[in-house]
């Protein structure tokens, strides 16, 4: 089986894209924001990664893709500690955001989760408003007033393209939203604190094709002011929107790289066989 060429990877790109415009892209060339240094984890005495080490750049997406039970969820949960949450987890290595280790013992998880916000898989509104979803991060931190929450509210949904959906209904219950609208209104409470990353578990899993590709769209137009790590299963997910690409099994990182190199001539007789099918 062939390698599937690139082109055909990023058909549905979003449009002003490079690739769509006949280009060819290179990857983005910026200072690194995050980074792992020989990382390993475990759960209790499992080991659920090994030797990590990876730089990603700013204002760029990384896609993390493999099979389930690779590893890449974790490991994304390892870049603003949420993986503390639970019991019995161990951590050896380096994570480093801006150069800074997060897991020193002085850093504030509460600060650190701030700078480094998380969408999830499922879409998570609260039972609240559509205004007081995306207020509850400032008003947590300590705002209070209600010229600047508003500025903030509409800043962030304009951000997260769901505006002008809801603007005349910012009392309405958030539950009442369609799925894609729920998970944009994620973003939009992520966007919120003011991150400078913002980590993606599958955020698109459980949305129909045109949901998705609004997600897309959002997360190439995203990119120009924010560091973005998504992980997927979706391998023409990741080759339309990321820039570069980390292909884990087994709790390994087995390839990294500028997408395009590695979708269309990866280094690695594993990358490669994931890529065409042969496993996965």
């Amino acid at each position: 089986m062939e390698l599937k060429t690139f082109e055909n990877l990023v058909r549905n790109r979003p449009q002003g894209t490079p690739a769509e415009n006949g280009e060819k892209e290179k990857p983005v060339k910026a200072p690194t924001k995050v980074e792992t240094k020989n990382l390993d984890f475990f759960y209790g005495p499992l080991q659920a990664l090994f030797n990590i080490s990876m730089s990603m750049p700013e204002r760029s997406v990384t896609a993390l893709i493999g099979p389930s039970g690779c590893g890449k969820s974790t490991y994304l949960r390892t870049l603003n500690r949420m993986n503390d949450i639970v019991e019995g987890t161990t951590l050896t290595g380096e994570v480093l955001v801006d150069s800074e280790s997060i897991y020193d013992p002085r850093v504030d998880v509460v600060e650190l989760r701030k700078k480094v916000g998380m969408v999830f898989q499922k879409s998570n509104p609260f039972p609240k408003s559509i205004f007081d979803n995306i207020a509850f991060g400032p008003r947590i931190g300590g705002m209070r007033n209600k010229s600047q929450l508003e500025e903030i509210v509409v800043r962030s949904l304009q951000q997260a393209a769901l505006w002008d959906e809801v603007k005349d209904r910012l009392n309405s219950s958030a539950l009442a939203l369609s799925g894609g609208q729920q998970q944009r209104l994620c973003i939009a409470r992520t966007l919120a604190t003011s991150p400078e990353v913002i980590l993606m578990d599958e955020p698109a899993s459980a949305l129909d094709p045109a949901s998705t590709s609004r997600i897309e769209d959002l997360i190439f137009e995203l990119k120009k002011d924010y560091t973005i790590i998504i992980v997927t299963h979706n391998m023409q997910q990741a080759a339309r929107v990321s820039d570069f690409t980390a292909f884990f099994f087994q709790g390994r990182l087995i390839e990294f790289g500028a997408t395009e190199s590695l979708f269309t001539t990866p280094k690695e007789k594993q990358t490669e066989d994931y890529i065409t099918g042969r496993f996965g």
